[in-house]
């Protein structure tokens, strides 16, 4: 009930008679202020007549007036700048810390919002919404999309920034646990982090000219060199050059089983994605850096275009030879690794440098790959909402994520539109 108060607050969907205080005041709302998803009043800088006095200030709602004092707003100074408390049902005089009374709306939610609200969350097809989708003016949902695009980059870069400061503010060692967690692919991403995170960079970084002693790092701390494969050489020698560098750099590696293999296919498992890190990490110095330089797609491509050592062309995993073949990143691996790992950090270190090329060059990147294709996007794409590039599909899927699963339905423009045209 609160929740749609705030929104007929919020959109001024009032009744069509005067609004009147408890105390029978008029009230006109000439801007209803400005919400507030943090700690305090629920609308910050409202203006508003009152008996035809203007007052500017906070706006307090609850869904009924005796919530005032069971949130503890009559002792908090900090709701003493409340000029009008709102209420469903007003069923108590409210006052502030010092004892002066506060004037009182008492405001009903619109029957027909309370009931197309419900067919919302009643739903059961994704999105709820579906039915005025195909209606919405074009500009209705580009700007929506972009808003969300933007939602999306704020998210991604405290995730950088949480990341950033666990390695010190080490740019690259954060892009390199970025795009690590990303090889994951999503089923191992989290396995893929805690690897990352365990990964001695300042030593891997004195043998990085040696693939071989890199991928001794990269599998040893990965866990995946613990089991005797007697009949395995290339395994044994790795192995024994593993127990070398553990002891010279007193590492520690991970548990094994983190890793995750059902349902993968033999491409994806995560000793190919350790040695294609591997062999990227073994080439190119200062990756961050070089993705920074890189002006076009193509660049940023050749950037993370990787294979692996010849080992690996001949196995998915150790000890059971495979038919020949080169593992490289296939297109549809290149385009997600640069949607999931260089857009939000390019976007992310725009900021921290004040560059707004980078931030632009972010978006512009989303705008030119293709839409992802997925169980999300293409259900956006079934209910008549086209889906062009990778900026839409990210969009779509922060919708998705913190709107429609959320059942977020008040914050959400579609659903303004869904309560506004029904």
């Amino acid at each position: 009930m609160e929740q749609l108060l705030h929104y007929v607050w919020r959109h001024k969907i009032f009744p069509l008679q005067e609004l009147m205080t408890t105390s029978g005041l008029p009230v006109e709302v000439i801007d209803p202020g400005l919400p507030n998803t943090n700690a305090g009043p629920d609308f910050f800088n409202a203006k508003l007549k009152i008996d035809g006095t203007l007052w500017v200030g906070n706006v307090e709602i609850h869904a009924v007036s005796s919530d005032w004092y069971r949130h503890g707003h009559d002792k908090d100074k900090a709701y003493d700048s409340v000029i009008l408390h709102v209420a469903g049902e007003t069923d108590c005089e409210v006052h502030r810390c010092n004892g002066e009374t506060l004037p009182q709306l008492q405001l009903s939610c619109p029957d027909s919002v309370c009931m197309h609200y419900e067919e919302l969350r009643q739903a059961d097809k994704y999105p709820p919404c579906y039915t005025i989708l195909s209606s919405l003016p074009k500009l209705t949902i580009h700007s929506w999309l972009t808003a969300l695009q933007t939602e999306r980059f704020e998210q991604k870069t405290e995730v950088i920034s949480e990341r950033l400061k666990r390695t010190n503010n080490h740019w690259e060692d954060t892009f390199f646990i970025t795009l690590s967690r990303n090889f994951g692919f999503g089923l191992n991403g989290d396995a893929f982090e805690a690897w990352a995170n365990l990964m001695a960079f300042r030593a891997v970084d004195k043998h990085r000219d040696d693939l071989f002693q890199v991928e001794a790092f990269f599998f040893g701390q990965a866990g995946l060199l613990q089991e005797t494969l007697e009949e395995d050489a290339y395994y044994r020698k790795m192995q024994k050059e593993y127990l070398y560098l553990k002891h010279k750099f007193d590492l520690s590696e991970m548990d094994p089983s983190l890793w995750r293999f059902l349902r993968l296919r033999p491409g994806n498992f995560p000793h190919v994605r350790i040695a294609q890190l591997a062999y990227l990490y073994h080439q190119s110095r200062g990756l961050l850096s070089q993705i920074v330089e890189a002006e076009t797609l193509a660049e940023v491509k050749s950037v993370l275009a990787t294979r692996t050592s010849a080992y690996w062309e001949e196995h998915y995993i150790f000890g059971k030879p495979s038919p020949h073949r080169v593992k490289n990143l296939g297109d549809g691996s290149l385009h997600l690794l640069i949607i999931n790992t260089v857009v939000p950090f390019l976007y992310a270190y725009g900021l921290h440098k004040s560059d707004e090329v980078l931030c632009l060059r972010a978006g512009n990147y989303l705008e030119e790959l293709n839409a992802e294709n997925n169980y999300v996007t293409r259900l956006w794409e079934g209910v008549g909402l086209p889906v062009h590039s990778a900026a839409d599909s990210q969009a779509l899927l922060q919708l998705r994520k913190e709107y429609c699963d959320k059942k977020n339905c008040l914050r959400c423009r579609f659903g303004y539109e869904y309560l506004k045209h029904k």
